[in-house]
């Protein structure tokens, strides 16, 4: 028995037993035992660059266009560089820029002043970018592991960390985008871990420019339930990302655990409007590992 069996089954012990409320008990229900898409939604689809095949960027937005993938997630890497062009390129389509996916240098925890006003500047550049090209966000995180000196894991550094983000929430506003955080598992980042964190951050830092995200394949390894963990971020959810569960690679790719029902279920209840953006790699050919990815997806989504 996993993890979150071993969870799930000792909560509905308890709900037998009458002591916690019956629509815990619903909550609590394995996967995919619900009659299908209740609210009728369709899930909205985002892919990062790297995700269709293609030799030009018009080529993966034909790929996209054809397999009914509406949204687009660039890096923010060079993206003020870009806007014309992504603009261009989207003027006659039916797909949208997503979330930003980083791209700024420095770290809004460094020690280092040089390195935190190299953060600022670079990450409102991104932030500018995001507005003009109509994003919902630039999704950061607050340090990597790897990124030393950093200021210590105290209530002092959280505090900050609030104050700062408000400060930059406010700054994505006036640009009409946001600031998204990001939860990442123990191995990349030691600060940020669990969708809840996240989110409690955002209602500390009270500015509507500062929002979460989930990440399925993060939320494998430090989250109990994907139902718990997206509704932990409540109104603060902003977006989402997928991959399989085990090796990062495309949603199927890892066989039987590459389950995203009880997370699309919490999504659905809450009424998530934003969007799944895959966040992934391969070990197939793309033409045949994307479009078998969309169908699994797809099909789990109206499954719940």
């Amino acid at each position: 028995m996993d993890r979150r069996e071993f969870i799930r089954k000792s909560a509905l012990g308890v709900a037998a037993a009458g002591i916690l409320p019956a629509a815990l008990l619903e909550g609590c229900a394995p996967a995919g035992t619900g009659t299908g898409n209740k609210t009728g939604k369709k899930m909205k689809i985002s892919f990062q660059e790297g995700i269709a095949p293609g030799d030009t960027l018009a080529d993966k937005f034909d790929f996209m266009e054809a397999h009914g993938v509406q949204g687009f997630e660039p890096n923010g890497r060079g993206l003020a560089g870009r806007v014309g062009e992504i603009k261009s390129l989207l003027s006659s389509r039916d797909i949208e820029v997503t979330a930003i996916c980083a791209g700024f240098e420095g770290f809004i925890l460094a020690e280092n002043p040089e390195t935190k006003e190299l953060f600022d500047r670079t990450m409102r550049e991104i932030i500018v970018a995001a507005g003009e090209l109509g994003s919902c966000g630039v999704i950061m995180v607050p340090a990597f592991n790897r990124q030393t000196p950093c200021k210590p894991h105290t209530q002092e550094t959280r505090d900050y960390l609030v104050e700062q983000l408000a400060e930059l929430g406010e700054f994505a506003l006036r640009n009409g985008t946001a600031v998204i955080l990001e939860p990442l598992n123990r191995r990349e980042a030691f600060y940020l871990r669990q969708v809840a964190d996240a989110a409690s951050i955002c209602r500390d830092a009270a500015c509507a420019g500062v929002t979460c995200m989930g990440d399925f394949w993060h939320m494998t390894w430090e989250e109990t339930s994907d139902y718990g963990a997206f509704y932990s971020a409540g109104e603060h959810l902003r977006h989402v990302h997928i991959a399989s569960r085990g090796n990062r690679r495309m949603p199927g790719e890892d066989g039987p655990s590459d389950d995203y029902t009880d997370g699309f279920r919490a999504l659905q209840e809450m009424g998530y409007d934003g969007w799944v953006s895959f966040e992934c790699g391969t070990d197939g050919d793309r033409l045949e590992t994307v479009p078998a990815a969309l169908e699994l997806i797809r099909s789990q989504w109206e499954a719940v």
